[in-house]
């Protein structure tokens, strides 16, 4: 029973001495430490300063030179893209300062991104594209803040509001905001719808076979005469587009100015369907007649 109770006392010894041991190796590291801590700390604190400063910096300067453009009255994708562009350096910049404040040595991160250089340049492949891009459409100019483009690769389409260094943002008639990559709208083709001050209205609308055909381009072309958004000094025209299955396709094609284009097409197509239900012209739906020939007996 007494050596029980000795094993016992021993270990809880034990244990107590380990636990003494622990204590003091953990005061010892802070003790050795804390001046390292401190100091860190005093960087941390000095980082955040830098950034409140920088930031300030920053901010600043993108104002200043927003403002010289306005003054110099610059094209907007050009101050809209050179903001964007001052942005993305000058917070690399603020980075790169705060990094070394923290003790990280520049060298050591030069060296991992030559190390990694392959892989790098494959990740920033597309970002530079983009980059490029962008540069090449404050330089050629097929579009500007304002017109209304349509991406012919993928038919996004909208009126241009923003062009930053690496996207370009579009707002459509629904009041959606499309971005792309300045990339892709420099790498396939584009259509400027508002490069010009005209734009052509183009329809073609269906007409059943057994429905008056003159009636109806009679009907088409006083509808153009009337409509006061047509430009009647252009050339305009009602013509029969081609002879389809189950109707016969009639084609409009005439002038408007390009900022009346949607609502004179809506105005009209509303219009055309009206007057041909009054004047008895069937526009007909996609149908297929049958014809059963009985056998002989």
């Amino acid at each position: 029973m007494e050596s029980t109770t000795e094993i016992i006392q021993e270990s809880a010894e034990a244990s107590m001495n380990e636990v003494e041991a622990n204590v003091s190796g953990l005061v010892q590291y802070l003790q050795d430490h804390i001046p390292d801590m401190v100091s860190f700390g005093i960087r941390l604190l000095i980082a955040l300063l830098i950034f409140l400063i920088g930031r300030f910096l920053i901010r600043w300067i993108r104002k200043s030179v927003s403002n010289s453009f306005i003054r110099r009255d610059a094209d907007q994708g050009v101050r809209q893209f050179t903001d964007s562009f001052l942005k993305f350096l000058l917070y690399t910049i603020l980075m790169i300062i705060i990094a070394a404040n923290l003790g990280i040595e520049l060298s050591s991160i030069t060296m991992l991104f030559a190390s990694a250089g392959v892989g790098i340049s494959l990740a920033l492949q597309g970002t530079l594209s983009n980059l490029a891009g962008g540069v090449q459409i404050l330089l050629l100019k097929p579009f500007v803040v304002g017109d209304y483009i349509i991406e012919d690769t993928n038919k996004n389409e909208g009126t241009v509001k923003e062009i930053q260094v690496f996207y370009t943002k579009l707002t459509t008639v629904e009041n959606k905001t499309i971005v792309i990559p300045n990339g892709t709208l420099t790498n396939n083709s584009l259509t400027n719808v508002t490069a010009k001050a005209e734009r052509q209205l183009d329809l073609k609308l269906g007409i059943s076979y057994e429905s008056d055909l003159k009636k109806a381009k009679k009907l088409l072309e006083e509808m153009l005469l009337q409509n006061e958004h047509i430009l009647k000094e252009e050339d305009w025209k009602v013509f029969v587009d081609s002879l389809g299955d189950s109707a016969v396709i009639l084609g409009i094609r005439a002038w408007v100015k390009t900022e009346e284009y949607w609502q004179t097409r809506w105005d009209l197509l509303e219009e055309i369907k009206l007057t041909f239900d009054k004047e008895g012209i069937e526009i007909p739906y996609n149908q297929m007649t049958v014809h059963v020939k009985n056998g002989q007996e």
